[in-house]
């Protein structure tokens, strides 16, 4: 058959357009790096299919992901961890004259010849995914350095806190205990992919707790004595005063755990039994959703382009913190950036760094606040401007006034639902018929954790809650999904998270309500007979597909009842 191209191969097989290949090819030739990196990042490939098609152009085996199963140390001590994250590579098996190697590059020809030279013997390539193999690799190595849970006798009586920062710290293992058990931490946290790491004092322990997709879990209870060391740490980490105990401090530091670049927010809070620490993770190295990524249907997703592809009006992302807006409005800004735009934006934080793209952060302390900063970005000539959020009436006001002199702003809002987003602004001051000028849609979102795809169970749900919540035409016998729990998931039958949406587009019908001073239960009744789909359905409709479960839908849509 002859040697094929990565190109063909993704076209012939895994839905790769001759648009895609040519644009992806088009910004290989400008910037460089891999074709299927950049039809990942532009064009929706994803990482497992790469792989595949990796594997079927060289003509050997691919893998989804690599087995649960502890890997023999003695193998893992033949390859330096430093070189299996710097290559990618990771060690299946040693054979009598092969070893099975997982790679997520199988033409990076220089480390081939290190390992065949390295293990004495010839390699079975596999291709695996870039992130799976990097999860191996954290999984497995992790063990020679201890985990964090064999730390806590250790800290029992914490020694000298240094202020030292290994360059990552997976690596970190000869520090002090109380260093060696707050870098531990930090690395658990990030393997388990958690967004925060909660330190809570008691009155006899200190518990310590992991917010992983949206729900809080507690990991460990360190000895109560241990608390001060552990939070002095942080603070020396975070630069924050050591020696100030009684008021809230605020900081940030960033750490590399595992190969990945981390920011991490600390808040530090005074109680009565001591400081409570909360830590925000932040994963700089994750690649960005694009709109196609984010989950929206395919008619919600053709009315977004449209929306946020206009010259001018404000573009709203609804939903209370964590349920992903500014993922969201990322994903739109990176859809819409190009040279011919001037875009700016007003965070905080700045999350990610968007090429560009003139980012401003939020600083308090020196009055520079979303209006103040919004105010300013009018003077720079802006195409699109973002800003984080809508807090108040000044802000509020400055962005319809932006919307109305030829500017596309984007912004979010704390609302249950998107039509409480109209009432709120003009409860904020907001002139119902300015508000009805400016604005061009809105999307309220949330998101549901996903069933882990390795202990999902189908069951018969009960037909009593079926009829409560709208489903009574289901056929009888109808299986739903969910998951009971495996070592992958850590038993929580649920693996990742993927998002609902409520898009409310401002109709002619919708701006007469709004100017009419309607509430928001009659806005939703009206948008809901034009075809807007609630939440709470769009989260039903996510379940019939087997992505989520029934419960976790209510759980999130409670409010919608």
């Amino acid at each position: 058959m002859g040697w094929r191209r990565l190109g063909e191969i993704l076209q012939a097989g895994y839905g790769v357009s001759a648009a895609a290949l040519a644009a992806a090819l088009a910004s290989q030739a400008e910037h460089g790096g891999r074709i299927g990196e950049w039809l990942g990042r532009d064009h929706g490939l994803t990482p497992v299919a790469l792989a595949a098609a990796l594997a079927e152009q060289l003509g050997v085996e691919s893998l989804d992901r690599l087995p649960e199963a502890l890997v023999a140390e003695e193998l893992l001590e033949r390859i330096p961890i430093a070189y299996a994250r710097e290559h990618l590579v990771f060690p299946l098996e040693l054979n009598d004259d092969s070893l099975q190697l997982a790679m997520a590059d199988p033409f990076d020809l220089p480390a081939r010849n290190d390992l065949t030279v390295l293990v004495g013997r010839s390699l079975q390539i596999c291709v695996v995914p870039a992130d799976e193999i990097r999860s191996a690799i954290n999984r497995h190595y992790e063990k020679s350095a201890g985990r964090t849970g064999d730390l806590v006798d250790d800290i029992g009586a914490p020694g000298s806190i240094q202020a030292f920062e290994p360059d990552d710290l997976i690596d970190a293992s000869d520090e002090a205990p109380i260093i060696r058990f707050v870098n531990s931490l930090l690395t658990q946290a990030c393997r388990e992919k958690a967004s925060d790491i909660h330190v809570e004092p008691g009155e006899r322990d200190l518990v310590i707790r992991f917010r992983v997709d949206g729900i809080l879990h507690e990991k460990l209870r360190p000895p109560l004595k241990s608390h001060a060391a552990i939070v002095s740490r942080i603070k020396i980490m975070a630069h924050l005063d050591i020696a100030e105990k009684r008021l809230p401090q605020d900081g940030r530091l960033g750490v590399r755990i595992a190969g990945h670049d981390v920011d991490v927010r600390v808040s530090v809070l005074p109680t009565d039994l001591g400081e409570r620490v909360v830590l925000r993770l932040l994963d700089r190295s994750g690649s960005l959703l694009t709109l196609e990524q984010l989950g929206l249907a395919d008619g919600s997703l053709r009315a977004v382009e449209a929306m946020i592809g206009k010259s001018h009006g404000i573009f709203l992302v609804t939903g209370p913190t964590g349920s992903g807006k500014t993922t969201t409005l990322y994903a739109a800004l990176t859809r819409l950036n190009d040279r011919e735009k001037n875009i700016i934006t007003v965070e905080d934080p700045v999350e990610y760094r968007l090429p560009g793209v003139g980012q401003i952060q939020v600083n308090p302390r020196i009055s520079l606040t979303f209006a103040a900063g919004l105010r300013s970005i009018l003077r720079q000539d802006p195409d699109i401007i973002m800003v984080g959020e809508i807090r108040d009436a000044e802000t509020a006001a400055i962005a319809v006034q932006s919307a109305l002199t030829g500017h596309m702003v984007f912004s979010t809002l704390h609302t249950n639902d998107a039509a409480t987003a109209l009432t709120r602004l003009v409860e904020m001051g907001v002139e119902p018929f300015l508000a009805a000028s400016s604005i061009v849609g809105i999307l309220a979102q949330r998101l549901v954790r996903r069933i882990c795809p390795d202990c999902r169970q189908n069951y018969t749900p009960d037909r009593n809650l079926l009829e409560e919540i709208g489903l009574a035409d289901l056929p009888q016998g109808t299986q739903l999904a969910r998951g009971v729990g495996c070592a992958r998931c850590h038993g929580r039958g649920y693996r990742g998270r993927l998002g609902i949406y409520e898009l409310l587009p401002l109709s002619d019908q919708v701006r007469s309500l709004l100017m009419a001073n309607a509430d928001a239960v009659t806005i939703q009744q009206a948008a809901v007979a034009e075809g807007m789909v609630p939440l709470r359905r769009a989260g039903l409709e996510r379940v019939l597909r087997g992505e989520t479960s029934l419960e976790e839908v209510l759980r999130v849509t409670s409010e919608e009842g």
